[in-house]
């Protein structure tokens, strides 16, 4: 007992630091693996080579994104529209990288800016949680091993999902396309069980997706259903605030 007391006594704050967050991260970890094979898999199919995959990984770090990119991609669309529709879905990292500086005052700018360009939903809703470590010696150290964590999963996950889309048969890995569709189905499900006007805002940018690829390039139909729906829920939802 006198040994693990001295162990812990030699343990550096820095390391106590990187350790708490990398156990926080763990979790994070295990929910991103599959979804970053999955993704990979998917791009190779959209015809991505092993290293753009990655690079997209590694620059971008948006799952939602990279599915919808890899799609568009998949679809011929254009750079373009591959960026404003990708820039409008993650729009709300803005909102998030705002509230991230907010939570952690006590931690320098030059910190935080890297910071907030690793942060995710997962990552985002995990540092909220924990933002006493901000006042704590070296806490700097524990935001960063938690996002570092889940950054390096997701980028080695999509690696493995690119070698993977290589080796596997063509049906097999043609038939994880559905995994694109399950996600998104996944992300809406609850939300729409908090409120049913979520699901009315899906249904109108489906159909303006529908109706819009009847005359433009599928790429710009997936934009204008992703700004239009979204405009849709501003009036649809501000309804609701009203009546309640």
């Amino acid at each position: 007992m006198g040994t693990n007391i001295a162990e812990k006594r030699k343990t550096s704050p820095s390391m106590q630091m990187v350790q708490r967050g990398m156990a926080v991260g763990f979790p994070i970890m295990l929910g991103y693996l599959p979804i970053a094979l999955t993704y990979g898999v998917l791009a190779k199919q959209a015809g991505l080579t092993l290293t753009e995959l990655t690079l997209m990984s590694v620059m971008v770090f948006a799952g939602a994104s990279q599915f919808m990119g890899a799609n568009m991609i998949a679809v011929g669309a254009g750079a373009f529209e591959i960026i404003v529709a990708t820039f409008v879905l993650n729009f709300r990292h803005f909102v998030m990288s705002l509230s991230f500086m907010n939570h952690l005052r006590d931690i320098g700018r030059n910190w935080k800016v890297p910071l907030s360009l690793g942060l995710t939903d997962e990552t985002f809703a995990v540092s909220a949680l924990h933002t006493k470590e901000a006042k704590e010696e070296k806490g700097i150290l524990f935001y960063t091993a938690l996002i570092l964590t889940a950054y390096i999963a997701w980028v080695l996950g999509s690696l493995l999902g690119g070698l993977l889309g290589e080796v596997i048969p063509e049906q097999l890995s043609q038939s994880m396309g559905i995994a694109l569709y399950a996600m998104f189905i996944g992300l809406l499900v609850p939300s729409v069980k908090k409120e049913l006007r979520v699901g009315l805002i899906a249904i109108i940018a489906m159909l303006i997706n529908v109706i819009c690829s009847q005359f433009m390039s599928e790429g710009w139909a997936i934009v204008l259903g992703t700004v239009l729906g979204g405009l849709s829920g501003v009036f649809l939802l501000k309804g609701e605030k009203e009546t309640s």
